[in-house]
């Protein structure tokens, strides 16, 4: 698995939701397959089957979220620079059609969450701003076609 990138309050969220599906969910979907099982034939029993690939699910996102704890680098947020867009950076852009403003901090792929305002560095838009500078005027393609930004600030 590659190595991911992230800030130690990423990596905390992670831990958090790992000890949470091993402590919560896991007796929750164990209690469902018990419970199932108590009602008879399990050929023809559908709880049965619908708890069983719920724990499936579970235990492959336990095991993904593991595999990111385990490849996680932690990214020295006192090194950040705000001369030029970067990880970590707080990027307010200006579309230049429309004149929306907008403010985007640019996260790892497992910190990403728009509604909070992080976008994940492997996006069309984190891409295209990543290596400019405040005040330049950056072309971006999106899959609904080419963008136009102003970098009106960058901070940290």
């Amino acid at each position: 698995m590659a190595v991911t990138y992230m800030t130690e309050e990423g990596y905390n969220k992670l831990l958090a939701e790992v000890t949470y599906l091993e402590t919560v969910k896991r007796p929750e979907i164990s209690a469902q397959i018990a419970e199932a099982r108590d009602k008879g034939d399990l050929s023809e029993n559908a709880e049965y089957d619908a708890a069983k690939e719920a724990q499936g699910l579970m235990e492959a996102k336990i095991a993904q979220l593991k595999g990111l704890i385990a490849n996680a680098r932690f990214i020295d947020e006192s090194r950040v620079k705000t001369d030029e867009v970067q990880i970590l950076n707080k990027v307010k852009i200006k579309n230049t059609k429309n004149n929306a403003v907008m403010t985007y901090t640019l996260v790892s792929d497992s910190e990403a969450n728009l509604k909070e305002g992080k976008i994940a560095i492997s996006t069309p838009i984190a891409q295209g701003l990543l290596g400019k500078k405040k005040g330049e005027i950056v072309e971006i393609a999106v899959p609904s076609g080419m963008m136009s930004f102003e970098i009106m600030d960058i901070s940290i």
